[in-house]
């Protein structure tokens, strides 16, 4: 069990300024050991700032040959630049009630919290804003984006304390997306971190939208329930989003294999969507290391802008 899973543990048994304080060290003690260097893994764009040559590799772009250093080394090298400052970041927190739910390490409401500290922590190192829209059911609350790690800390202290309350209903992404689109006026990075149960009918067109115009990844926290049910015996579920109950006879194995057919479909169906509209897609799991899996996304991230692609519009 990780220190991380432990700090996740104490949320709700803790003061919120304590369990903000963990989660900051968590993030910024394993981070540094993992991504070395300036974290612009998630920073839109290449910026304009000149930085260091290296040897020019396959697929890279031979615009950015520095023509000088390859006269005096008869070898093609390519000038870095540095990623530009000051960006807008806007996290979109899904905190409707279908999320207070988890079978493993943490509920799901849990990891929102943890995924919005570690990527705001991420992104605010460089002296960037950060702000977010809390999404319960079809209402959303706008924090404005300000600077310094005294108002992340106040911003995700105010995602912590969010009353849970049944009955809220699904979240309304396309509702959050919009609310998003409309203060989000300068180009930057977006963060949707929620289930993405919805239909992808319904928040799919207004993603690709703000994918256009900005940077966006959509971390999508799931519990290893949402992909298969257990053999139990009877279970009697309850919607928290309605209050609907069902009962499911968890030792039926077609009931199992159905179910776990449904959710991979529709998982497919998710990733399809928001890899379809240009996002960056990042699971986050109840059961795994999700500060680990986000290390990989910025490395990778960080990696594929060295080579010349994944390049934000």
């Amino acid at each position: 069990m990780t220190g991380l899973s432990n700090t996740l543990r104490l949320v709700g048994d803790r003061p919120p300024e304590e369990i903000l304080r963990r989660l900051a060290l968590d993030v910024t003690t394993r981070l540094d050991g993992v991504l070395h260097g300036d974290f612009m893994g998630l920073v839109p764009g290449r910026g304009s700032e000149p930085g260091e040559t290296r040897r020019y590799e396959a697929g890279d772009d031979v615009r950015r040959i520095d023509w000088n250093v390859t006269a005096r080394t008869q070898y093609p090298h390519i000038r870095e630049t540095i990623a530009d400052r000051e960006l807008e970041a806007w996290l979109l927190l899904d905190r409707s009630s279908r999320l207070d739910f988890g079978t493993a390490t943490c509920e799901k409401r849990d990891l929102v919290l943890a995924a919005g500290a570690g990527i705001g922590l991420l992104v605010a190192k460089g002296g960037n804003r950060v702000g977010a829209v809390m999404l319960r059911g079809s209402e959303t609350e706008t924090i404005p984006p300000r600077s310094g790690r005294k108002h992340l800390l106040g911003l995700m202290s105010k995602v912590m304390n969010t009353p849970r309350e049944d009955g809220s209903g699904a979240a309304d992404l396309d509702a959050g997306l919009a609310e998003v689109e409309s203060v989000a006026r300068r180009r930057g990075l977006v963060t949707v971190i929620s289930d993405f149960a919805t239909p992808v009918e319904e928040w799919k067109s207004r993603l690709g939208t703000l994918a256009q115009r900005h940077t966006v990844l959509c971390a999508q926290v799931l519990d290893p329930r949402d992909l298969e049910l257990p053999k139990v015996g009877h279970l009697r579920f309850v919607d928290p989003a309605t209050g609907s109950m069902r009962e499911v006879n968890t030792d039926n194995a077609g009931i199992r294999e159905n179910y776990a057919r449904l959710a991979a479909e529709q998982q497919t169906a998710i990733d399809s969507a928001i890899r379809g509209v240009g996002a960056d897609h990042l699971v986050l799991r109840t059961d795994e290391d999700w500060l680990m899996a986000l290390a990989k996304h910025v490395s990778k991230r960080r990696h594929h802008a060295g080579l010349g692609s994944g390049i934000p519009k």
